[in-house]
């Protein structure tokens, strides 16, 4: 891992270089995506279907997944991963059933009525990537914040295979999916935002993918709402002198393993920390099944920053602004009102970011790239929509008049005013 110190100035300056680095797009990429995209626009299921052959390497015979196979996912599931899945899907409902908005109305002054109508979002569409893992707590994560908010039809889709992860296809259906399609990558972000034959077109795309799906959201976005545009998943450790380096490393490369451009950050005012943290990572690689993937994150991505004192480690931690934060220090949580960026924390020794990723309840589908600056975990929220509502009557409306008719003249936006004067006493 490459270990960054000095001045908070200085540190922060190369950190803002790499963030920079990280935003960069991939024109190749870009241009690559909009040829799919525009394929399956024209030739619609066709498209599809060659394009699972090409890159998937499976022509499914449908491109639904059909009742049958989901029947076989459940025998074939191992039933101790069903009791996981139930037990998280618990743990998911009671967390997501606190984020429902009510909506408001008040009465500020005689005749007037102002306020807000919360209505789910009619048609959701949720990603499910395939690759180098299957990710069956990332189907609950979609899945049963919009059923929470009553979205009325919720689709998954995920790249065709040979023979499904059974706990996908099981997770899908306890979560309460309606319909569930065979078909990945940017053609299928495509479809479900344009529309095929087979596949209705949707709202909103929700899910993780690769840098394809990401980028094909981006290209969507504005003819369907989406999530967030995902990086690759990371990692940041504020640890003190209190951590243990054995948990610290564990967790760093929890989040290394799933990817190459994958990023661990370790922020400490303690050299002997970092130093056996080092020494813990490395031992540590050896007995991952995943060490190729895992040893090229930390070496290329990993960084340790050496800060002065716990104000340097969070100042520094705010500017990274982790997908997942951990602070590792006695009485973590008193050191919960300094996180000001980050997209879901992790308090103490004990809580490492798996609890989050599986269990707690708390979402795992999270901004990264540092643009937790603005945005938040996927939610309830991300699956509704907010109406706002006024009424006035005349006699509000005559009240009001002058100071409407000001700032629309002022504007130079004459119809504005007069739609307000047609109604006064005078006329």
């Amino acid at each position: 891992m490459k270990r960054l110190s000095g001045t908070n100035e200085e540190i922060s300056r190369i950190l803002a270089a790499e963030q920079l680095e990280l935003s960069r797009q991939n024109l190749d990429v870009e241009e690559a995506v909009r040829q799919i995209i525009e394929a399956v626009k024209e030739s619609g299921d066709q498209a599809l279907l060659d394009f699972s052959e090409k890159f998937d390497k499976v022509k499914p015979a449908s491109l639904k997944v059909g009742q049958d196979l989901i029947d076989q996912a459940f025998d074939e599931v191992d039933p101790t991963a069903l009791t996981a899945l139930e037990n998280a899907k618990a743990n998911i409902e009671s967390y997501h059933r606190q984020q429902v908005e009510q909506g408001f109305e008040d009465q500020p002054s005689q005749g007037v009525i102002r306020g807000q109508l919360i209505r789910p979002i009619g048609r959701v569409g949720v990603y499910v990537p395939g690759g180098t893992a299957a990710y069956p707590s990332s189907v609950l994560m979609n899945i049963i914040p919009a059923k929470i908010a009553g979205v009325k039809e919720i689709i998954m889709i995920t790249p065709p295979q040979e023979h499904f992860v059974p706990a996908i296809l099981v997770a899908a259906k306890l979560a309460g999916v309606d319909k569930i399609y065979q078909v990945g990558g940017a053609q299928g972000i495509a479809a479900l935002a344009y529309g095929t034959e087979t596949i209705p077109k949707v709202d909103k795309i929700t899910g993780p993918g690769n840098i394809y799906v990401a980028t094909a959201k981006k290209q969507v976005y504005g003819l369907v709402g989406i999530d967030m545009i995902a990086g690759p998943s990371e990692i940041g450790v504020i640890a003190d002198d209190s951590a243990n380096p054995k948990y610290v490393a564990a967790d760093l490369l929890s989040q290394a393993e799933h990817d190459v451009r994958a990023r661990a950050i370790l922020v400490t005012d303690s050299a002997e920390l970092a130093q056996a943290v080092e020494q813990e990572i490395e031992q540590q690689l050896t007995s991952l099944p995943r060490e190729e993937i895992a040893r090229a994150s930390v070496q290329n991505n990993g960084r340790i920053i050496i800060a002065r004192d716990a104000d340097g480690m969070f100042d520094l931690m705010n500017q990274v602004a982790p997908e997942h934060l951990e602070i590792a220090m006695d009485q973590a949580y008193d050191y919960l009102d300094r996180v000001q960026n980050a997209g879901s924390v992790f308090l103490g020794h004990f809580t490492s970011e798996p609890i989050g990723d599986y269990y707690a309840g708390a979402n795992h589908v999270l901004p990264t790239t540092a643009t937790s600056r603005f945005s938040s975990a996927l939610g309830v929220h991300d699956f509704i929509k907010r109406i706002q509502y006024t009424q006035y009557s005349k006699t509000a409306v005559n009240k009001a008049e002058h100071d409407i008719t000001t700032l629309a003249y002022a504007e130079g936006l004459q119809a504005h005013a007069k739609a307000i004067e047609v109604r006064n006493d005078k006329n």
